[in-house]
């Protein structure tokens, strides 16, 4: 059933005058939809329900996740899944035990849209409304992308604005973090790469100019430099090596600077695919690589050879005909029976050749075990299976380059399948030696799961997964901070 069919069938009962965009969506049968739901309120924290299995003894520690959870208000929805109210998770597990709280972030975004009761501030694939104010782009900052630990802090992440500094016991909102007086509202990605050290590295784009941010571990900043970009475009995710940052720079161009952001991006496939890799010391040593045209949104971690070959692995589309438009349709409660993204190799020769080995497996929301980001490494975690009658996945695997062999854990087409993220083992120094902590929501049980995987042995399926009293909607991306 879509938006039409409803409206279709109210007319004929007389009713059509009255519906609003919450009645709409609650008369839409397609169950999926519960993973994009409205939360109205935050969560206070409650214990979570074993559902079977044991936890690891040594597992201690909270997994924070951020995503949407806010996408509908009388006045009007907005017009992409990136643009709901970010909502943090927390789920704490010590003793056995599990217990969940979530709290929206009070955004000047929310905060607008609340007194407004409508949606009107602009965002990805939002139009502005009425009584918008944008000042800055912290104006129409979400704060509901990714989460990452610095000083203490734990900070809310979005694209396109400033990080957003939360209390990590309460989560409550601090406010906007200026990393320097003159960066003041300068971008930060929600994709910035940490080095084993705790060494962060991210970047703010600005059409063809780039921020590159170098935070010490405590988020304290150590330097921020300007560069210059081959070209604008789409850029939600970069990689790094020890020594080098790699910066794909996708065909999808950015031919304006107007809110909604989406509406300014044009498809440009024969312009390929340019990967600039910059020295971390001196930025102003750069090679380029050329790769057919692909669209993407998440990488990787990369590492790099002895020869000088870089490698990282990627989730990619042909176009942003599928996973990018869908993020629309489906706050809509449609789906585009478009294909699902592809697990890539990618290689950079240090002869300036560069390969893309693309794959049949579906694959997205890339992880690794973070002890070895930047370096040599030999697994990776991703989701995989998206069916085709209703959007995102199912399963998680583990995939091993060395042997060329996966492992994957099915949950079944009942479950709407998150991140997962690594968990380290107490004492342990091996790759991947720890678990895998994620979240599922079960449409069966409309609640939201939490589960624990043996790294190494995904296939076996948690070794303990709990249950919360509520359904929670889907979220992007998450970190596990170990006690």
């Amino acid at each position: 059933m879509n938006r039409r069919d409803i409206l279709r069938g109210a007319a004929l009962t007389g009713a059509a005058a009255v519906l609003t965009p919450e009645t709409l969506w609650a008369a839409a049968a397609n169950d999926w939809t519960l993973g994009i739901a409205d939360v109205e309120a935050d969560i206070a924290p409650t214990g979570l329900t074993r559902i079977h299995g044991r936890a690891p003894a040594d597992l201690t520690g909270t997994l924070f996740r951020n995503g949407p959870a806010k996408f509908r208000r009388p006045g009007g929805a907005v017009g992409h899944w990136f643009d709901g109210d970010g909502m943090v998770r927390k789920f704490q597990m010590a003793d056995g035990q599990a217990r969940m709280t979530a709290r929206f972030v009070d955004t000047v975004k929310r905060r607008q849209d609340t007194a407004a009761d409508a949606v009107i501030t602009p965002g990805y694939g939002t139009a502005s409304g009425p009584g918008a104010r944008l000042g800055s782009a912290d104006d129409a900052n979400a704060a509901n992308t990714s989460v990452m630990m610095a000083g203490g802090e734990l900070w809310a992440l979005w694209e396109g604005g400033s990080p957003t500094a939360m209390d990590p016991v309460t989560l409550e909102t601090r406010g906007f973090k200026a990393l320097s007086p003159d960066m003041k509202g300068m971008p930060f990605l929600a994709h910035p790469r940490v080095e084993p050290d705790g060494t962060v590295w991210n970047l703010g784009l600005a059409g063809k100019r780039a921020v590159v941010w170098n935070l010490s571990a405590d988020g304290a900043l150590r330097k921020a430099e300007v560069i210059t970009l081959p070209r604008a475009g789409y850029m939600h995710d970069f990689t790094a090596t020890e020594r080098s940052l790699v910066i794909i720079l996708q065909p999808w161009v950015q031919e304006g600077m107007s809110m909604p952001i989406a509406t300014n991006m044009v498809w440009r496939p024969e312009l390929g695919t340019k990967v600039l890799v910059l020295d971390k010391n001196d930025l102003s040593k750069r090679r380029v690589f050329e790769l057919p045209p692909f669209f993407f949104f998440h990488l990787g971690d990369a590492w790099e050879e002895a020869d000088g070959t870089i490698r990282f692995d990627a989730c990619i589309d042909k176009d942003p005909s599928g996973t990018a438009a869908n993020g629309g349709a489906i706050v809509r409660g449609e789906f585009l029976k478009a294909p699902p993204p592809r697990r890539a190799m990618i290689t950079l020769r240090a002869n300036g050749q560069a390969e893309l080995a693309a794959e049949a497996v579906s694959a997205e929301f890339p992880r690794s075990d973070p002890r070895f980001a930047g370096l040599a490494r030999r697994y990776s975690v991703h989701l995989t299976n998206e069916r085709p009658d209703r959007p995102l996945f199912q399963s998680v695997a583990v995939r091993d380059w060395k042997k060329d062999r996966d492992q994957v854990f099915d949950f079944g087409a009942r479950h709407l399948v998150e991140e997962m993220v690594f968990a380290l083992r107490p004492g342990s120094s091996a790759e991947l030696d720890g678990w895998l902590v994620g979240t599922t929501l079960n449409l069966d049980a409309r609640a939201t799961e939490l589960h624990v995987f043996d790294a190494r042995h995904v296939e076996r399926g948690p070794l303990v997964t709990w249950r919360a009293s509520v359904a929670l909607p889907v979220t992007f991306h998450g970190v596990f901070v170990g006690a």
